[in-house]
């Protein structure tokens, strides 16, 4: 498997991406080749300050950087050799089989729409969030912020891609997926949720099991949890606030310390038809690591096979 991974994308790079490789390779004895893209002359030093043995990895030397603030579209046009579209370009022409990057969020899912094609009969990708359980189960909710405005069938399609996600990524059998409204009954909610319910009962891909509340989210009431964009969104910002609460409250219970993001690494773009795993900005060492294993995961389990397969099925319904 041959991983790029962006080395200046984040608040803290490309020291704690370094940092992050080598405590992969401390976890994991049969490495991937890891393409090492961004600054020569900042990284490799790092590289050899941490003993990352270079026959694990290959350098591709990018000149620019994307920066946070820096307007997605306009930045990858500008900026051919950032690290972000050095990236895409490689991913695009099969020399990667997999990119991540914890730098502009906006110019990742950009470029993943450009410059990588979406899954076949896929009307837009998604992103996921991964959910700790109180009961010690994981689950996903769908989509946290790349589509803002969702028609019922992109919310149907994404049930189906983060089911298929839930049970090769996330060991949970036929998982269940519910939706995200304002009541358990059926006919609740807004305009959209209305006219998603019906398609997702119909879904033949998926186990739905009804509308779910925001009290039902850190239960089992179900594994796989949809809603557009603007929700996913305003519920993610709020589970991430757990876990710096707990540590401001001194609060060392070790459910919330599964709220860390880092433990999670980054989020899979899902519905395109390579890997690309978005970071936090301010990822650490720990999150570069899990990104990486992420990314393996995908690959080794042949996900996004497995995701047309799925999808395949939906149509059946």
């Amino acid at each position: 498997m041959k991983i790029g991974l962006d080395m200046m994308g984040g608040d803290y790079a490309p020291l704690e991406a370094v940092k992050g490789i080598a405590a992969y390779l401390s976890a994991q004895p049969s490495a991937s080749h890891l393409f090492l893209i961004g600054d020569e002359n900042k990284v490799a030093p790092l590289l050899q300050e941490h003993g990352i043995p270079s026959n694990i990895y290959t350098i591709v030397h990018a000149s620019q950087i994307i920066e946070m603030n820096e307007h997605p579209t306009k930045a990858l046009k500008e900026k051919q050799d950032s690290s972000i579209a050095k990236g895409f370009g490689m991913l695009a022409k099969g020399l990667i089989d997999a990119f991540i990057s914890a730098g502009n969020t906006g110019a990742m899912l950009v470029g993943t729409i450009f410059s990588i094609k979406t899954i076949e009969g896929v009307s837009r990708p998604t992103i996921s969030s991964i959910v700790p359980k109180e009961s010690g189960r994981t689950g996903l909710i769908v989509d946290v912020g790349i589509n803002a405005d969702c028609k019922p069938e992109m919310l149907n399609q994404f049930a189906t891609l983060a089911a298929c996600y839930a049970q090769y990524m996330l060991d949970i059998e036929n998982p269940t997926v519910g939706l995200i409204n304002i009541g358990e009954e059926e006919g609740k909610g807004n305009l959209l949720a209305q006219a998603t319910y019906p398609l997702l009962k119909e879904n033949k891909a998926i186990n739905f099991v009804g509308n779910i509340e925001g009290r039902d989210i850190l239960i089992d009431k179900a594994d796989v949890m949809i809603c557009d964009g603007f929700t996913g969104n305003i519920l993610l910002k709020l589970l991430e606030s757990l876990h710096p609460l707990a540590q401001r409250q001194n609060i060392t219970h070790p459910y919330f310390g599964r709220f860390n993001f880092e433990s999670h690494g980054g989020t899979p773009v899902l519905g395109v038809q390579k890997p690309v795993i978005i970071g936090h900005g301010i990822s650490g060492h720990e999150a570069f690591m899990n990104m990486i294993f992420v990314a393996e995961k995908m690959l080794k389990s042949g996900l996004l096979e497995k995701m047309k397969e799925w999808l395949d099925k939906e149509k059946e319904g």
